[in-house]
């Protein structure tokens, strides 16, 4: 009689591979030896007759075919985790909570929430990637995402965690005193500006204004760029330039005179910061956690913490 080979096997050494980018890394998250991940992910190789891993001295990524297999695992994967964790029955989420955020929304909300999701709940351990750049969640095996609700894609959950933000175009008092405040953004060409560029695109922001109801932009000069935006923020303060920001960004630092707004007239508000996550991921109980430890620390003024189910 034929045995079958077992469906599963080798697939939880694959995806922790392909989700931390390193046999050693895997190793230490499955609590096996790094031998162990790479003779189950050789095995699993063999059985499918096709490479997954492109392996180099010091990284390992996917082919074309393991970046295929990664796409369509990490949902399913999600899926029996909470099947797992839902059948134990003990109401006490559990698990590895992967979010990855921008940098703008680590003093905002994952400072204040993940120690107070960490006492409630210790036996959910979290990971935060911080990076500006749009992230496709499935396939980084991210299990949500924060980033402002304008740039979430339509089929995702939406859960609003802060209020609008009102864009600002900031400077230093020290700045303004020697280089004078602009009237009209119009002004802009002749002041120094820190300048935004974009991590994955590679472009660099055009600050954006309306006069009249009317959206224009401006590409300011300035001969300093930067892609992060703690750094922007930090060298507006330090006098070097006028910096385009969010103001739920610089609130501490507008609040401590260390920054002053201009142009006020003619700055836009857009969307606030939310939680998004496939619907499929919504039920995991860690999930649920951390958005409910969320809307209690956070308490936002917009929508009173409701969800916002975006199809």
């Amino acid at each position: 009689m034929r045995t079958r080979s077992d469906p599963f096997s080798g697939l939880s050494a694959f995806l922790a591979a392909a989700e931390a980018g390193s046999f050693t890394s895997a190793a230490a998250r499955l609590d096996v030896s790094p031998a162990a991940v790479s003779q189950a992910v050789k095995a699993l190789e063999a059985r499918l007759g096709t490479p997954l891993f492109i392996r180099t001295t010091r990284h390992v990524g996917l082919t074309e075919a393991g970046a295929a297999l990664l796409a369509r695992l990490s949902p399913a994967a999600s899926e029996i985790i909470a099947a797992v964790e839902d059948a134990a029955g003990t109401g006490e989420p559990t698990g590895l909570l992967r979010l990855t955020v921008p940098r703008m929304a680590v003093p905002l909300i994952i400072e204040p929430v993940i120690p107070a999701l960490r006492r409630a709940h210790p036996k959910i351990a979290v990971e935060v990637a911080v990076e500006d750049a749009t992230v496709d969640l499935p396939g980084r095996g991210f299990d949500a995402g924060i980033r402002i609700g304008e740039y979430i894609e339509r089929d995702m959950v939406a859960v609003r965690l802060t209020r609008d933000i009102t864009w600002s175009v900031v400077a230093s008092p020290a700045y303004l005193a020697e280089h004078g405040t602009p009237d009209v953004p119009e002004d802009l060409p002749m002041h120094q500006a820190v300048r935004y560029r974009f991590p994955r695109s590679g472009a660099v922001y055009r600050w954006e204004f309306e006069r009249d109801g009317r959206a224009f932009s401006v590409d300011p000069s300035g001969s300093l760029i930067v892609n992060d935006s703690a750094l922007l923020v930090s060298w507006a303060c330090a006098g070097l330039g006028l910096a385009y920001v969010a103001d739920i960004a610089v609130a501490a630092e507008l609040g401590e005179r260390k920054l002053v707004r201009v142009l006020e007239p003619f700055l836009p508000t857009t969307q606030g910061l939310f939680l998004y996550f496939p619907r499929r991921a919504q039920a995991q109980p860690k999930l649920r956690a951390f958005i409910d430890l969320a809307k209690q620390v956070l308490q936002p003024v917009q929508q009173e913490g409701k969800e916002q189910m975006r199809l």
